[in-house]
């Protein structure tokens, strides 16, 4: 599986239920590497879109133990076995911070936008570059948005190849 996420200096990726930031150009990129692919996540991230609906041009892949949980036009796994049994190895998890923690070890490729600001957070990513399993293997030129600076870094795990 592969993993995709924005994450700060300090790996936060959200606060109150939402992303640290919106930046067009990362939205973007996000669309065209997950489109007419799989994408895994959790609950309370899917409650984040919009309407609360599932991703359109994908297959949906809800981790949740709610009883009862099951939006239209997505599969709903309650525990870890089941869903690492139904998803695809190109699918993407996409969050929220439980989810990427569950399945990271699962993950041999992670697209991590990384934004040069510390923001006040309560969601975090494992920090990949003081992990000795992954490695930086490709990191775009700084861009910007609205002041912040951010660049697109690919981390492939050790021993992994990846599709770069």
């Amino acid at each position: 599986m592969k993993l995709i996420a924005a994450a700060d200096r300090n790996w936060a990726i959200g606060r109150g239920g939402d992303q640290l930031v919106y930046i067009p150009a990362d939205l973007k990129r996000f669309r065209e590497l997950t489109r007419g692919g799989t994408v895994v996540l959790g609950r309370k991230t899917l409650s984040t879109f919009p309407g609360g609906r599932p991703l359109k041009g994908r297959r949906n892949l809800i981790l949740s133990a709610t009883e009862g949980f099951a939006p239209e036009g997505a599969e709903v796994f309650p525990n870890l076995e089941a869903l690492l049994a139904a998803a695809p190895e190109d699918a993407f998890v996409i969050g929220g911070e439980s989810v990427y923690r569950a399945l990271l070890p699962y993950c041999d490729t992670a697209y991590v936008t990384r934004l040069d600001a510390a923001f006040p957070a309560d969601r975090y990513l494992p920090n990949l570059e003081e992990d000795g399993a992954w490695t930086a293997a490709e990191e775009s030129a700084p861009l910007e948005h609205q002041g912040l600076v951010f660049r697109y870094v690919t981390y492939l795990r050790a021993g992994k190849r990846g599709n770069l």
